[in-house]
Order: structure tokens, then sequence, then C-alpha cells
């Protein structure tokens, strides 16, 4: 059983890494700010609930004590976000995770677990192709940007001080707790507004291609292989298949039993037109991946945006 720490634990990754990582048998320090009346994790004794604020150095030492493995899963920013102010991306998430590197070296920590981002860190470089991990790394959105800073000083922290960590680039993770009312993640968004009768947005025309992976597939990939000696620093995670903004329309009416009301918009000059992972490595080297169908993924998702849509009474 490892003792390990989440940041982000109450969030939408965050709190399917918890209830994995339970399910796996470790111990569980729950790290955020848990504003909601209950965790968005499942009650176990094997999870220690521990609020703090990310920003705050005091309570980040304090959190690390007896903790052998600690999961980075949280940000201070979205894309959009990052995109509408670079600095605050720089002050936040890159500066308190450097601050977060030296405490881990300060609490011999055996390994960081880093959750960056997926193709966008990639660039637009062979976009028609599947990225692999040996791919430049050249992205032209802040928050991309961002994550390979923060890549870059975990490798740093590796060779000048011996802090073993690995990077999970992940592709577009969908599924239940997503926060589809923020307006990020085009499956949840599309699901709550054909319940709702509302119009979906389609950037261009629709031909953009992401690869969708069903948050359950992805945490239990990560949990199940993460006290592994043998791991590499860097590991793509995705379903491995493109599938374009159309296709997830078209899917969500069929998921949803009703027809869409679409709008039309332009692309960002940011958007990447395709984006899909070879998740070759992690594959070869541990023998699974991921496995739930988009159908499945979406339907699980849209009952789930259904009940919280009728417990919050937005109808």
């Amino acid at each position: 059983m490892a003792k390990t720490l989440v940041l982000g634990a109450d969030g939408f990754i965050g709190s399917h890494l918890v209830d994995s990582l339970v399910s796996n048998g470790h111990s569980v320090r729950a790290f955020d700010r848990f504003s909601k009346s209950s965790p968005s994790f499942d009650n176990n004794e094997s999870i220690e609930i521990f609020p703090g604020d990310f920003l705050n150095t005091g309570q980040l030492e304090e959190a690390l004590h007896g903790i052998d493995y600690v999961f980075h899963f949280i940000s201070t920013t979205t894309p959009a976000t990052a995109e509408n102010n670079p600095t605050i991306d720089i002050d936040t998430n890159i500066r308190t995770s450097v601050e977060l590197m030296k405490l881990c070296v300060k609490a011999s920590v055996k390994r960081v677990l880093f959750a960056s981002t997926g193709g966008a860190i990639y660039g637009a470089e062979n976009e028609r192709t599947a990225r692999i991990e040996t791919d430049p790394t050249l992205p032209v959105s802040p928050y991309a940007i961002g994550k390979l800073a923060i890549e870059n000083y975990l490798r740093y922290f590796r060779a000048k001080h011996g802090l073993e960590s690995t990077v999970f680039r992940i592709s577009n993770p969908y599924g239940e707790r997503q926060p589809f009312h923020r307006k990020q993640g085009v499956i949840p968004i599309f699901l709550e507004n054909i319940y709702l009768d509302k119009p979906i947005t389609i950037l261009g025309d629709g031909s953009m291609v992401r690869d969708y992976v069903y948050v359950k597939d992805l945490t239990e990939m990560i949990s199940k292989v993460f006290t592994r000696a043998d791991l590499q620093d860097v590991y793509n995670l995705g379903s491995g298949t493109g599938t374009t903004v159309n296709e997830i329309a078209q899917l969500a009416q069929e998921v949803a039993g009703k027809e869409a009301i679409i709008e039309r918009a332009n692309v960002p000059p940011t958007f990447l037109q395709s984006v899909v992972l070879d998740t070759t490595r992690f594959t070869t080297d541990f023998g699974f991946t991921a496995h739930t169908s988009l159908r499945d993924g979406m339907r699980a998702t849209y009952t789930y945006i259904q009940n919280e849509i009728e417990r919050a009474g937005i109808r």
C-alpha cells in the first residue's frame, strides 16, 4: 500500500483518481479547497481529507509529511483563462509547481506524477499523424506552454536533486463529474445543451479531430502503474483514436435521443486541427489501455448530467 497525496483531489480527474487509488489498495491524502458541501470522490476510510490552497506553500509542506507519491493534478487555470491572461499561469501554476518540487525533495518523496496536456503540447507539426512521446514539443497556447515548462522543471529536479517523476500527457478526458457548467470540454457541453434544448456551437466546419478518453479508464491506467520502478519519464494517455467534432455532435444526439440546435463559430487561431495520441509506449510497457467505447462513455456522462441538472433544479 502506497501513501499518496493527490493535489486537486476534488476536481474532475483528481476525484476519479482518488477512487481508483483506493480501489487498488492505496491510502490517499486528498488535497483541495473542498468548496462544495461534500467531496466529489466516494467516501472511504483510506482517504484523509486535507483542505488547502495550492498557492500556500506552508499548507503544501504540511500535506507532504509521510507521503511517498505525489500526484500533481491541480491547475489554477484552464486553457481559456491562460489564453486570456498568460501571466496568471506563470505566477501561479509554474511558480508554485517549482516550489512544490523543492518541498518534495525536502520531504524525500519517491516520485511526482504530473498531469500534463496531450496534443496541445506537441503543437501543429505533423498534425495529421498520431503523436508519440519523442515528437518535438512546440506548443502555441499559453496553457500548453505552462505545462511544458513544469515538465522541464521536473526534468531539472530529477537531474539536480534525484527527484523521480513521470509525466502523463493526457488527451481529452470526459466523463462523470466533469464541470459542464464551466464550459470546458465539448462532450459535456454538447450533452448538457442538447438536454436543455439549447444550441450547440461547432467551430469551423466541424472537421477538427480530438482524442477522447473516458476518465475512469484514464485514472485506472495511472493507479495501476505508478509504483512501478521501470516507469519512463513521459507517457501519452488517451484512446489512440481520433474523432471529429461533427461525429461527437452526431453521437451526442444519438445518446440523448433528440436533435440538436447547431450554431457555427470561427476557429480560434491557437486551436489545432488534429490531436491524436499514440499510446503504444504505455501499452507496450504495461499490456493494457483504455477500453470504454466512446458511445458507452458518453451515455454514462449523459446520465450523470441529467441527474445533476434535475438535482439542481435547473429546468
